[in-house]
């Protein structure tokens, strides 16, 4: 990768740590309570409009466009920000949510077929015990149902990955754009069950300043401008030059969680974080370039900030490229 697409990863990167810290700002303005769910609904809303009038649908079906959306946006982020605000820490909530590689790779040999190598096992197995490492700890120093609801945050967006595996858009943005339109009118609906008409009538009209940025950096800066670049990049470059990147997410989200908002980790967390991020280290990065047709855990993965993947195409057809040109010497070399 050379050195401008390089550091345009970086800066997917940063936007995408920095996302953490944003979401929590905008849940608790100058210590009052926004309504998760309708706070993600308002995110979708600004990830949606006005761009679903300008950016084509995406070349599926409706059914993967509707399960896309549920999963690795309404589930993903529903759960996510529901997590945030019962306590769990945006820098915390950054390093966890990275178990989505790890279970990714569990719902592919499940059901895509996709066996894991030695390898991802091998980081399946570290990952799994730095989760318990951090579960313990955090259960020592506060409730862990929040952690239990980023996993299953990961989870959703685990899902989301594999329906967008077997639909292969052409356009990852126009699918992150298309998607998001599935995303308002169910979590506005669940944010009146659960918080009741009132609250939500009483959040929309006290809605403060510092939730309005939050919720347009997560919108425009984390999920259209990150993806934006994101797939563009997995179009260019093979995903094992890619995806190592976003190992740096949770190195950002926690500093920033640690400058911004005062969250210091526990050395529980930070030996937990350290085997999780070894884990998904060691299931995303390979020697060499790879030219197997098998899922990548970490293509097929939406970001934090709310994308979805674009499968790099040109990849299968450089390496039969070469297939035919060593064939085509050999043939000559014969003659």
């Amino acid at each position: 990768m050379n050195p401008r697409h390089s550091a345009l990863a970086l800066l997917v990167a940063v936007l995408w740590g920095v996302n953490f810290v944003a979401i929590d700002l905008g849940l608790h303005p100058d210590g009052a309570e926004m309504p998760p769910l309708l706070f993600v609904a308002m995110r979708f809303i600004l990830v949606v409009v006005p761009c679903i009038f300008f950016i084509r649908k995406p070349d599926v079906g409706w059914k993967a466009i509707v399960g896309v959306g549920l999963l690795m946006s309404a589930g993903q982020f529903g759960l996510l920000y529901l997590a945030m605000a019962l306590g769990m820490p945006a820098g915390l909530a950054s390093l966890v949510l990275q178990a989505q590689v790890l279970l990714t790779v569990l719902l592919a040999a499940g059901f895509l077929g996709e066996r894991p190598s030695r390898r991802q096992f091998a980081g399946v197995v570290l990952g799994v015990a730095g989760l318990a490492v951090v579960a313990v700890g955090r259960s020592l120093v506060a409730p862990v149902l929040p952690l239990m609801i980023v996993l299953a945050a990961a989870l959703s967006w685990a899902a989301g990955n594999i329906v967008a595996r077997k639909a292969k858009a052409a356009s990852g943005l126009g699918l992150v754009v298309w998607s998001g339109a599935v995303v308002p009118l169910p979590l506005l609906g669940l944010s009146l069950l659960v918080d009741g008409p009132s609250a939500v009538a009483q959040a929309l009209v006290e809605v403060q300043p510092v939730t309005l940025l939050s919720a347009l950096y997560t919108a425009i800066f984390g999920s259209l401008v990150g993806y934006g670049i994101w797939n563009r990049l997995l179009g260019l470059y093979p995903s094992s030059a890619v995806v190592p990147f976003t190992l740096l997410v949770p190195v950002v989200g926690m500093t920033t969680a640690w400058l911004v908002l005062s969250e210091v980790p526990t050395p529980a967390e930070v030996i937990g974080g350290l085997l999780l991020l070894a884990g998904v280290a060691t299931a995303v990065l390979r020697p060499g370039i790879s030219g197997r047709r098998g899922f990548d855990a970490g293509t097929g993965g939406r970001g934090i900030s709310g994308g979805s993947t674009s499968v790099p195409r040109d990849e299968p057809q450089v390496w039969a490229g070469t297939s035919q040109r060593t064939s085509l010497r050999r043939r000559m070399t014969s003659a």
